[in-house]
Parts: C-alpha cells; structure tokens; sequence
C-alpha cells in the first residue's frame, strides 16, 4: 500500500493537467494517474506512417483560455501556437466554393462571388454574434451557482453578466433570449439566403452532438462556442507538433510547481468510507489513500463504473444513468504523398490552394445535407455522405510530414456509438471508404494521395481512450446539459455526491474543447474547500 496522499486527480488529459497546475502552485501535492502510456487525453499526437505525426483525436485547441497559457507558462514549455489566417474552405458540389478568413470584411468579398445580399449580412453577423458572445463569455469562467442555495460570490457573478446583457440593447437583448432554444437552421435562416453559407455558419451548433441542425436548442450550442472564440467561422489554432505538443508541455509545468505523473495507471475504484472518498484502487490492485480524489473520467465512467452503487443515492444513480453520452462522431486521420486537388479552389483560381486550405475544411454544402446524414444516425446508421471537418496542419506544421507531403485529420459525423446492423470491428473500413468517398467528391485525386489511414471508430474512443459511448465531448452538450444542469442539475458546481470527491473534464461547464476551462474552474472550487 501507498503512503497516504494529498490529492489523486484521475486522467491526464488537458484539463486534469490544468487542475494539477493550480493545486500543485498553491502548495498541495498532486498524484495524476494516467491510465495511457503518455498523457494527453483527448489531446495527443502519434506517429501513423513513418514520418507522418498527426493529432490523433483533436486536432486544434478551443481555443485555450489565455490564463491558463499564461499562468502555466507553456510557451517556457516549449509550446508553439500557430494561427491559420484562413478560417474555413467550404466546397460545394457544383465547383463553388466560400473561403471565410480571419477578417471578416475580406470573407464578405468571398461571400460576395455568390451572394451580394448575403455579403452585406455577414459583416452584421460577424459583430452582432460577437456582442452577444461577450456577455456568455463571463459564464465559462464562472462557477455554476447553487440554484438552491446560491452564495454571495455566485449572486454578484450573475449581477455582473446581467449589466452586460442590459448593456447590449433592446435589439440583442432579445436577439440572445430568443436564439438559445432556436434551431441553428433557423437562426441561419434568418441572416442568409445562401445554402452554402448557412451550412458552413451551422456546423458549429452541431459538431459533436446527437442532434441535426432543425433540432432545438442548436443555437444555444453555438453561442456557447463563440464565447470562447467570437469569430463567426471560429478559429483554426494549432501546437507546432501537433496536440501531443501542448499536453506534454502542460504536463512538464506540473512537474515544475511540485506534481507528480503516474502513466499506465489505471484506476479500477474510487474507494469510500462513510460517504467520504478514502482513495483509488488501480487495476493492479494497488490502493493509493487520498483525502481528495478529482475525477478527470468523464460523469458516466466515474460514477457508473469507478464508485460501488452502494454509496451513492438511488436518485442520483437513475439521473446519471439517464445522462446523455452517445457519440456521434468518428476520427479518420491519413499520411498524404501530396496535397489533395479540391475542385473549387481551380474554379476560384486559388491554384494548389494551399493558403485556403489551411483552416478548416467543411463538407455540409447545405442545411438539408447535415439534416439528412442527421437520419441516417438517428436510424442506427452512419452517414453514407457524412458532415465532415477537416485540417490539413501540415499546411501550417510542415514538421509534421515529410518534404512536399502532408498529413489530413478528419472528424466524420454522424457516426452512431450503436448501430443498428452489425459493430464498429466489423464496419471499420466501410466508414475509412465512405469518408475517402465523400471528400473524393471535391477533391478527386486524394484516393490516390492516400499512403495510409487510420480509421477510429466510437467504439474505439470508448474502449482505447475511455471516453464513454464515444462522446468525445463527456456528455451531449445539450441545452439540457449545460451550465447549472452540466453534468446533472445540484451537481455542476465540480463537487460530485461524496465527501472529498470532484469532477474537473468536460463534463463539468463549460464542456468540450480544448480550452482548459474545466479544468481551471474546478481547481478555484477544490481550492476553496482545501483552504478551509
């Protein structure tokens, strides 16, 4: 048996990573246990041909929150940032194409090729969504308040939010209370005319979730993206080296102020006493005591599988089970002998296109496209023609492929954690084919550029990387699932239901992406409960 400990915190991902930092900076010693053989979670990158490194599951930060950089000093870490000036390709099948850049005015002269109207509109757009996301922006930074029983400190957090939701003006007052339950193909709807436009705006409102875009409550999940990146095509910002660059140099700032990493420990339990957590059992049985325990797993890992029922309320146990985690979205990375040819960039006389492809690229040419792959997933199928985001980072990494080569991450979605007609093991390379099929559509020679794939399936991000059903976000992020209700509604404040237990990943507001935010809010609470 171990000695007795400070904290165990359990993942080594991004956000266990940032927890570690704030606690081991304030004096505590932290135990990471990473059950991998490196940390990095979500945020890794591997070597899938000789020569060819890519990141395996995220491919682009959420982007970071600048505190987090700033107070890990990861740039001392050797953590190098780069930002496409290209925010997003977007072909369509007929040969047209929309290029959005990081200046919004230049993206209207884009726009303008297909729709003066629309052109105009963006412009608006642009500022309209970035007012509105600076008032959300206070909530990512904010702890969930006890709708029950709120404090002092949670009553003049929400005071503040509201003098900036009263600042923006009767226009955008109402323009954000009646968005967030909207359908994004209304909201899109109601600012362009062009198909190609509303789907490129509307992806944000869906990506990773298990809802198509005429599902409510979308907007609320764009909005809540644009907070932490005010952009209206969002952002493409990338670890030279890929995302294992950024997560290694998180983990050398723990090391710095006085953590400690374990990797290849898995944890099996989250032992417990008379409603107070005592410590973590491993898989090899070796027990580790801890006062703390902080849980980096997501909601229905840490309280489904890692605690015995017997400690945990009936009520609680039926509300988690009914805590939505199916995933949508698989991962399909490729070592590319050269850049692919898209079809619309020669029409737009971009040549090899080399500068426009270096953001995100975007197959969901129209609202009823991301509709219809939407069904298919709902039915208990993958999307024969999937909505698809993609990078090339090599564009902007050149180290990460050889001289004159490249390397593609894509993210195909809708892709069901259960199917309908036989399993992941068996339908692997059918999915590989279908996203291979699909970008062939506009970029016909990439079949022939392809040197390897690697097809991960949800199945595979369950079982490999822990993250259950699938859900790379750790819980849909629903209007259901967000802020007081994230994960369940009493327990979004990072403080799970036993004595000296806390949740700090993504399924703790505000969610998803690489951005650190979980991570660091949850420190500020434990921290809290530490000093008294």
């Amino acid at each position: 048996m171990a000695a007795a400990g400070d904290v165990v915190i359990i993942g080594g991902g991004h956000n266990g990573l940032v927890t570690a930092f704030y606690l081991a900076r304030a004096g505590h010693k932290p135990l990471v246990l990473e059950r991998l053989a490196a940390v990095g979670g979500g945020a890794i990158t591997d070597e899938i041909a000789p020569g060819f490194k890519v990141s395996t599951l995220e491919h682009a930060t959420g982007p970071l929150r600048a505190d987090v950089v700033r107070d890990m000093q990861l740039e001392r870490h050797g953590l190098q940032l780069i930002e496409a000036g290209t925010r997003l390709f977007a072909p369509a099948p007929d040969g047209r194409a929309l290029v959005l850049h990081a200046d919004p005015a230049r993206s209207a002269q884009e726009i303008a090729r297909i729709s003066k109207k629309d052109a105009l509109r963006y412009v608006d757009y642009h500022e309209t969504l970035g007012r509105i996301a600076g008032v959300l922006a206070d909530l990512l930074t904010m702890t969930p308040p006890s709708l029950e029983s709120p404090a002092l400190g949670d009553l003049w957090g929400l005071l503040k939010t509201g003098r900036k939701f009263r600042g923006l003006g009767r226009k955008d007052m109402f323009r954000l209370l009646r968005w967030g339950p909207m359908a994004i193909a209304d909201l899109v709807a109601e600012w362009f005319e062009t198909e190609l436009l509303r789907g490129a705006i509307a992806g944000r409102g869906i990506f990773a979730t298990f809802l198509g875009p005429w599902s409510a409550g979308t907007s609320v999940v764009l909005m809540l993206r644009a907070a932490a990146d005010r952009h209206a095509a969002g952002s493409v910002v990338v670890p030279r080296g890929g995302m294992g660059a950024l997560t290694q140099a998180m983990a050398a700032a723990v090391r710095q102020a006085g953590a400690e990493i374990r990797t290849g420990a898995d944890v099996a339990r989250i032992n417990v006493k008379g409603g107070a957590v005592t410590g973590v059992t491993l898989k090899t049985g070796e027990v580790i005591p801890a006062r703390t325990v902080i849980s980096n797993a997501d909601p229905k890992r840490t309280f489904l599988k890692m605690i015995d029922p017997l400690h945990l309320e009936p009520d609680f146990l039926i509300k988690m089970g009914n805590y939505r985690a199916y995933g949508t979205v698989a991962k399909v990375n490729f070592a590319l002998s050269g850049l692919p040819t898209f079809t619309a960039l020669k029409n737009l006389g971009g040549g090899n296109g080399t500068a426009a492809l270096s953001g995100r690229i975007q197959i969901g040419p129209e609202i009823d496209y991301l509709e219809r792959a939407y069904d298919e997933a709902k039915y208990g199928d993958f999307s024969k023609q999937p909505y698809i985001e993609a990078i090339i980072p090599s564009i902007l990494d050149p180290s990460l492929a050889p001289q004159g080569q490249h390397v593609m991450s894509v993210f195909a979605q809708y892709a069901p954690y259960r199917l309908k007609q036989g399993d992941w093991n068996s339908r692997r390379e059918e999915l590989g084919d279908t996203v291979v099929k699909t970008l062939a559509a506009y970029a016909p020679d990439l079949p022939g550029k392809i040197v390897r794939g690697q097809v991960i399936t949800p199945l595979d991000l369950e079982e490999t990387y822990g993250l259950t059903g699938g859900q790379i976000e750790h819980g849909e992020p629903a209007l259901d699932q967000l802020f007081t209700m994230r994960p369940l509604l009493g327990f979004a404040r990072y403080r799970g239901p036993l004595t000296g237990l806390y949740m700090c990943g993504a399924g703790t507001h505000p969610g998803g992406g690489i951005t650190g935010g979980s991570g660091a809010n949850a420190a500020r609470e434990i921290l809290k409960d530490l000093r008294r």
